[in-house]
């Protein structure tokens, strides 16, 4: 979990691949994730953030998902719940209550990695109110992993148009955005390790100017309801040993959702995603983390539909919204040292930029990204981490909490 909107909305879990959560900014950012997950399970204090990322196993080969030190039927489980406070240029200062409690579904099932429930809570005094709840189910021998949630949202949050044009300018524009959503996803396991399976979107949406009167070029129509329906799919492989915090491995996942009215939504457009990330054990308590993402959106999509830097971590440093695009590529590594007494440190630095278009990228829009943050470990039976991390990039700071690595 992830505690960031601004400073902004976050994760839990290890690996930018979290879905318990995924279900809370989006009902903030609509449609772009929040992630609920034993892995981001986290409100991550950027605007928007969470939704995104899921699971793991192998075909077959039992140890394959334990973590070293960790019994993979640990009998009663581990209770995760930490409050926040929240600092956000985007919906203002607050407070996020994170809560999860990680458990083995069948204590005779030595196979399938922990399963999840859990939920959010964020407030903050610009009148920004948002829950959410969820689980992530491992089962079947780890044949089959299955992922929903719910979530609500009333934000009050900055747009700034798209484009890097509009993001360098940094002209505000305030919004109120409610929504409901329902995020449901079911994986099979079939062959290498790798799980596919459908997923289902269905939420609805509002959009509001914080004062009356004004209005903004990019914006869809104001005072009216939009529905947000899609199916997709989705591919994943991942081989790390421990999803909470990986120390060696790697994830790869492929997502797409497609946006219809022909299933009674407002909008037709399509939005792909794909993540890959590797870890490595440098020395002993020492871990380099590598992520790379890239965003494609097809069709009439409308902003809070497209590819939202600084969402889903990617990339720390700028408040999510203020660089939205049709398509979007980032990538970031980042040093973890584990120390004593429950400490940890960690290093990050990353490059990305959006577009109208991939032909359209240019070196001269890179927005860069690095920081550092402290560590301390909440759950030794997982290995889950509380962070809090300082981040800069190219226009300014950013501070976030979260339950979990960002990646």
């Amino acid at each position: 979990m992830d505690c960031g909107l601004g400073s902004e909305l976050g994760d839990i879990g290890a690996h930018g691949k979290s879905y318990i959560m995924v279900i809370t900014i989006i009902a903030l950012l609509f449609c772009n994730t929040v992630v609920v997950r034993a892995q981001q399970f986290a409100l991550d204090t950027s605007a928007a953030t969470m939704m995104a990322q899921s699971e793991k196993q192998t075909s077959g080969l039992p140890n394959s998902k334990i973590a070293p030190g960790v019994s993979n039927n640990p009998g009663r489980g581990a209770i995760v719940v930490v409050p926040i406070p929240t600092s956000s240029p985007a919906i203002g200062n607050g407070a996020t209550i994170l809560g999860g409690y990680i458990f083995p579904l069948r204590k005779t099932d030595k196979i399938s990695p922990p399963s999840i429930i859990g939920g959010t809570w964020v407030g903050t005094d610009n009148g920004t109110r948002a829950w959410a709840v969820g689980t992530e189910l491992y089962f079947n021998q780890d044949r089959y992993h299955a992922i929903s949630g719910v979530a609500h949202g009333d934000l009050n949050y900055d747009f700034y148009g798209t484009g890097t044009v509009n993001g360098d300018a940094g002209r505000k524009f305030g919004l109120n955005q409610t929504g409901n959503v329902f995020f449901g996803e079911i994986l099979r396991r079939t062959f290498w390790e790798i799980f596919v399976g459908p997923r289902l979107w269905i939420g609805k949406s509002r959009l509001e100017p914080q004062h009356l009167g004004e209005t903004f070029p990019d914006l869809p129509p104001l005072g009216v309801d939009f529905s947000m329906n899609s199916l997709g799919f989705k591919i994943e492989r991942e081989t790390t040993p421990n999803r909470f915090y990986p120390e060696k491995g790697t994830l790869f996942q492929l997502g797409s959702d497609f946006f219809s009215k022909d299933i009674g939504g407002t909008f037709t457009f399509q939005r792909y995603r794909l993540t890959f990330n590797a870890y490595h054990t440098a020395a002993k308590r020492q871990v380099l983390a590598y992520n790379a993402f890239a965003c494609a959106t097809g069709g009439n999509a409308p902003f809070f539909g497209q590819c939202i830097f600084g969402l889903q971590n990617e990339l720390r440093g700028y408040p999510a919204g203020r660089y939205i695009d049709k398509d979007m590529l980032a990538t970031q590594a980042e040093y973890r040292l584990s120390l004593p007494w429950r400490l940890g440190l960690a290093a990050f630095a990353g490059l990305g930029e959006v577009a109208p278009s991939f032909s359209k990228f240019d070196a001269g829009n890179i927005l860069p990204s690095g920081g550092v943050g402290p560590r301390f470990v909440l759950s030794s039976k997982y290995h889950v981490n509380l962070r809090a991390d300082f981040a800069w990039g190219k226009n300014g700071r950013t501070f976030s909490m979260g339950l979990g690595e960002s990646f």
